[in-house]
């Protein structure tokens, strides 16, 4: 990790801008470096050597009151733009986040929270499609945590406009989804002052209105997005075991369009020592579909649609010694991609090397 200290930033009339000492702060850069070797049983390969880069900024300073502030952003590979917070604790009244982070704040950063050495069961190799509650934490939104009270916390998010949009500054979403409207979540962080057992519980609502497809036809949507997860943590010494289930309530009426998705996937993963850890982990993910015209067309009939599932499992090991990481996962998923695959399962082997600076 390279440290900057006392750097401050001031402009004049918004076109000039210095830097100075005046201002005690500090500026973090981290970083990885990931190279992976891929295996992939049943599809075609090429070349499966590949790389994964990543920077982390992180600037930190404090109010005459005690407050503190910090504001961070992560670049992605290839200098690729991901992800900035910009955070105010205060004393006693919580901490404060501006998010513009892909399901950072909000039930999004509760998508898989179970125990593993390295990776979540469908972040291994295989190209899954599988769909999470992320909440407002997709969109650029507002957050707020009480203090910690009793091992509890209570988080509260909100976004004007829950449409997926992460705008820059001066910029606004305009009608990049006319359907959503604002969005809350709320989650319950509870657990031992330990740290041995840990429950969650989060929901979310976007508010959605009827679409006009065309001069003629106004689509029902039928209601409020909705989105909720559950789940539970436990470790005992050097074993740690959890379990969640998610759901996503679309409200679709439209035919053959996906109406919910639910999820559920659970983890046990044991630390050797320090340095090495091993797990097993399975996950679960169900698609429901509103009924579609049958094949033959006959006087508009309906037909049902059944539920497409598909679920996976992983077996990980992590190795890691100071900055340096060697990590294996050994990943079979069916259905992938929801899609009643005839050529699964599908398996994918990875080996990889991570440097941390």
């Amino acid at each position: 990790m390279k440290k900057y200290t006392k750097i401050g930033l001031s402009a004049l009339c918004g076109s000039l801008a210095s830097i100075s000492a005046a201002n005690a702060g500090t500026l973090d850069v981290t970083g990885t470096i990931e190279a992976t070797w891929s295996s992939l049983g049943g599809q075609v390969v090429g070349n499966p050597i590949g790389m994964n880069t990543a920077l982390s900024f992180k600037g930190s300073g404090e109010l005459d009151g005690g407050q503190t502030f910090s504001v961070t952003m992560a670049e992605t590979d290839k200098a690729a733009y991901s992800s900035a917070n910009i955070t105010l604790n205060t004393n006693s009244s919580g901490t404060f986040i501006l998010s513009s982070a892909e399901g950072g704040q909000g039930i999004g950063g509760y998508d898989d929270n179970m125990p593993r050495a390295w990776e979540e069961v469908w972040d291994t190799g295989i190209a899954t499609n599988a769909n999470f509650q992320k909440g407002v934490g997709s969109s650029t939104n507002i957050s707020w945590t009480s203090p910690k009270v009793i091992g509890t916390t209570i988080q509260i998010a909100y976004a004007p406009d829950n449409d997926g949009a992460q705008n820059n500054n001066k910029a606004v979403s305009g009608s990049t989804s006319d359907a959503f409207g604002a969005g809350w979540d709320i989650v319950l962080d509870t657990g031992t002052s330990n740290g041995g057992i840990n429950l969650f519980i989060g929901a979310s609502e976007t508010e959605q209105t009827d679409q006009k497809k065309s001069d003629a036809f106004l689509e029902n949507l039928g209601g409020d997005h909705q989105e909720a997860v559950v789940g539970m943590k436990f470790k005992f010494g050097p074993v740690a075991l959890g379990g969640q289930i998610s759901g996503e309530r679309l409200r679709t009426q439209s035919r053959n369009s996906t109406s919910y998705y639910g999820n559920t996937s659970w983890g046990l993963a044991f630390n050797v020592n320090d340095d090495l850890s091993i797990s097993y982990s399975e996950a679960r993910h169900l698609q429901a579909k509103t009924k579609k015209v049958s094949a033959d067309g006959a006087n508009g009939t309906e037909q049902y649609q059944p539920k497409s599932e598909m679920s996976g499992d992983s077996i990980q090991v992590a190795w890691t010694i100071g900055g340096v990481g060697l990590k294996y996962a050994q990943t079979e998923y069916d259905n992938t991609a929801y899609g009643f695959d005839a050529k699964t399962p599908r398996e994918a082997r990875i080996v990889a090397l991570s440097l941390a600076f």
